[in-house]
């Protein structure tokens, strides 16, 4: 008999990951929202869209990272969320904090100078975060040679945060700290050539050290079955989410209302992540990506024969506007159902071929129920339905005699 061979072992727990840990780190993370609040609004930088899409996203991120760590504290991801969402708000309240002690006037504020300090922090933050996509979903590296790269990106990341520091302590040594409305300093600091030409070094290898995180889970995936497979869908999904609304909400620039509500969309991400690493309803991102696919191609369609619809009728049919704008909006609605059930077929029969293949057995096998009348025949029928839609490992069916 061959031995079993050991299973790997899962990433080891800190004495201090603990799911008490991750709560009081998500009540820090709600006391930094707080502050937040309050800091924007004396620093007037507090409007009903700041707050809207402000509070929302970082609380998303938190909870995520709350939930994941307390049901798997052996899992880094779960505490990497938690301590991006921290190492943001930091630097945020105190750039806040710098405006209201250097702009606004209020100088009797103590720590001025180490809330200049802080937020030149935030590049830690953001050079966390792709850490999660690495180490999604489990935590564990798959090989030894990812060492040595994160290795390097901590060395790239530690000189960037080295630099972005030097600025906020040559103010401090000329006694010469200014801040703009945002909290960024206005202290002019020019960098030797060599270390210009670091500097470029430096953001290049992070940028490639991420592509590598990335072009790693698209590889991963396409070796992966199961579960893992799924789990590598969900983040799929959610980094495309966050990808195309982030494209979206920067061509709408100009409508800030609408590219700044577009960015509550970036929750997808720790939605998706939060799901594959829990399993919560692994197997339904084949029908979410079959309908949002599906609603997708509707959408481009029938806003495309809207238009088309409202330019015929105006240009070349001379229709008053508001006539033409009805009936172009009555067809749209009217070619809504049959497009989406045709489309959705295409879709299923394109993308999510399981579930198409499924429902076609399922619908075979009612339309063939109609007219049977053997019990026997229906019984073998049905488990070879089930066979075949679902594909178990032992199929039985018990039939009970009436009495």
């Amino acid at each position: 008999m061959h031995e079993a061979q050991p299973a790997s072992r899962p990433p080891r727990a800190h004495a201090l990951a603990s799911p008490a840990t991750a709560t009081a780190l998500g009540v820090l993370a709600l006391i930094l929202l707080g502050a937040t609040a309050a800091l924007s609004t004396l620093a007037h930088q507090a409007t009903f869209l700041n707050i809207a899409t402000g509070i929302p996203i970082p609380l998303v991120y938190a909870g995520v990272g709350v939930i994941v760590a307390r049901h798997q504290p052996r899992n880094p991801v779960g505490w990497i969320l938690i301590l991006f969402v921290v190492l943001f708000l930091i630097p945020v309240d105190a750039g806040f904090y710098a405006v209201l002690r250097y702009r606004l006037g209020y100088h009797g504020l103590p720590l001025g100078p180490a809330a200049v300090t802080v937020t030149s922090l935030w590049p830690l933050a953001f050079a966390l975060f792709p850490l999660v996509i690495l180490l999604f979903p489990d935590g564990r590296l798959t090989s030894r040679r990812w060492w040595w790269v994160l290795c390097g990106y901590t060395v790239a990341v530690g000189y960037v945060v080295a630099v972005n520091l030097v600025p906020a302590l040559a103010a401090e040594a000329a006694n010469s700290i200014q801040v703009n409305s945002s909290g960024d300093l206005t202290y002019t600091y020019h960098l030797a050539p060599a270390l210009g030409a670091l500097n470029t070094v430096a953001y290049l290898s992070i940028g490639v050290i991420w592509l590598s995180f990335v072009g790693h889970q698209v590889l991963s995936w396409r070796r992966a079955t199961g579960e893992r497979r799924q789990q590598l869908k969900w983040l799929a999904c959610g980094a495309a989410i966050t990808l195309c609304v982030g494209l979206l909400g920067s061509a709408l620039s100009s409508v800030l209302a609408a590219s700044r509500l577009l960015e509550l969309c970036v929750i997808a991400m720790p939605i998706a992540i939060g799901v594959g690493i829990l399993k919560y309803r692994l197997y339904d991102i084949d029908r979410i990506i079959s309908r949002t696919l599906a609603y997708a191609i509707v959408t481009g369609l029938l806003v495309g024969v809207y238009a088309g619809l409202v330019l015929l009728a105006t240009q070349v049919l001379t229709i008053k506007s508001p006539v033409a704008v009805a009936i172009s909006t009555l067809a749209a609605a009217a070619l809504f159902a049959p497009v989406r059930r045709r489309v959705q077929r295409a879709v299923d029969r394109r993308f999510n071929r399981a579930r198409y293949d499924a429902d076609q057995t399922v619908a075979a096998f009612a339309l063939r129920l109609k007219d049977a009348v053997d019990l026997e025949a229906v019984q073998h029928d049905l488990a070879g339905v089930v066979q075949k839609a679902l594909e178990p490992a032992h199929v039985s069916v018990w039939i009970s005699e009436s009495r």
